[in-house]
């Protein structure tokens, strides 16, 4: 049964919810349209079109640092939130990073051309 330090977390974290149980796919996407994320998702695009090594790097550390935060730095109001149910989880969301993650270092990774990397 939630209590009144839960129905706070939803007041104070989603002003406008109306109730209703947030899914996981509502989540990601209501993440996804935070600007942090938007503009990590452009970068991400310019270093996978131009293939930069150092980008990837780059945004790969970044995309971990967002993660690290949803998950490490404030999972208190996170958990009374999706106890509420005014907040979903945020398993679907970590899982487009981790993919997108993936998939830029597989395509940004050195060409292999058959030969060893001594030159032999």
């Amino acid at each position: 049964m939630p209590g009144a330090v839960l129905a706070e977390a939803c007041t104070v974290q989603r002003p406008n919810w109306d109730g209703a149980p947030v899914s996981a796919l509502q989540e990601a996407v209501s993440l996804a349209s935070s600007p942090i994320v938007l503009v990590l998702l452009v970068l991400s695009a310019l270093a996978f079109r131009f293939k930069s090594h150092w980008g990837t790097l780059t945004l790969v550390v970044l995309w971990s640092l967002l993660v690290a935060f949803l998950s490490l730095f404030a999972p208190d109001a996170r958990t009374a939130g999706m106890a509420e149910g005014c907040i979903g989880s945020p398993a679907l969301f970590i899982g487009i990073i981790a993919a997108i993650c993936v998939g830029m270092i597989f395509y940004t990774a050195p060409a292999e051309n058959g030969r060893s990397s001594n030159g032999e």
